[in-house]
């Protein structure tokens, strides 16, 4: 189930910040309705931070490739696609902002440097094809 959406700050998404980039939710916008609807948490990216849109932009096109591969023949067997990829890709896809590290292997650093921080440990799962 999806639990928060992160999203630019532009208009086709979000009327809570006006030009002088003041902060104004109004929950009127068609996006919040729908997330408000649905009970999912909708996040904006920091204004002034585009690289931050990039790296999201550079995600939902790896999201957008794994749908286009194939067809669905019902909600649960996309559900479970993009759950698939999501373990995939916090499992075992390095990622150049952590240093071409899979998200996993980060936080088992993190774990190694500051246990105190993590309340569960940290499991990396076999490959998909080990």
């Amino acid at each position: 189930m999806i639990q928060t959406v992160l999203t630019h700050n532009g208009k086709s998404f979000t009327d809570r910040f006006t030009r002088a980039g003041e902060h104004k939710p109004s929950v009127r916008h068609s996006f919040d309705q729908e997330y408000q609807a649905h009970g999912i948490k909708h996040r904006l990216i920091k204004p002034g931070r585009p690289q931050t849109n990039g790296i999201m932009e550079c995600f939902n096109g790896r999201i957008s490739d794994v749908l286009a591969t194939r067809r669905y023949v019902s909600g649960e067997d996309l559900e479970l696609t993009l759950k698939r990829y999501c373990w995939l890709y916090i499992h075992h896809i390095p990622q150049v902002e952590l240093p071409h590290q899979s998200p996993i292997a980060e936080m088992k650093e993190w774990e190694a440097k500051c246990p105190e921080l993590f309340t569960k440990l940290v499991v990396n799962h076999t490959g998909p094809d080990t």
